[in-house]
């Protein structure tokens, strides 16, 4: 199967918050093809197969750095909702449970780039 999204699309979209690379719901859920509504609806139906090191709810501030920093990301500056971010390990989980053709061969890539990522910055 062609990707369907470019592999330096989805790394441009991995932050480091925490000391953690992560995925901001918003573009977990571009990449997966739901709304976010959709896919954090998903995470909260589950929230035990989620634990703090697979997502975490960005506070104010962090909201703030990022959305001024990348600006893809500007529709989040009004929004009163704190994003989620997830780990590799949240991507994979949410994949699997959202079970669509689409969202199993984007979670591939995901964690390709999350893996490609891991590789450069070790090897700096």
């Amino acid at each position: 199967m062609k990707s369907l999204v470019d592999m330096k699309d989805i790394e441009s979209r991995i932050f480091v918050i925490r000391d953690q690379k992560v995925i901001i719901d918003r573009d977990l859920a571009y990449l997966y093809g739901v709304t976010t509504k959709a896919l954090n609806q998903a995470v909260k139906r589950n929230r035990k197969r989620f634990p703090i090191d697979f997502v975490f709810q960005l506070t104010e501030i962090e909201k703030q750095k990022l959305v001024t920093n990348c600006d893809h990301l500007h529709p989040l500056r009004f929004s009163p909702v704190l994003p989620f971010a997830f780990t590799e390990h949240g991507a994979v989980m949410l994949a699997s449970m959202l079970n669509s053709p689409m969202a199993v061969h984007a979670s591939i890539q995901v964690v390709r780039a999350f893996v490609r990522m891991r590789i450069l910055l070790t090897h700096d």
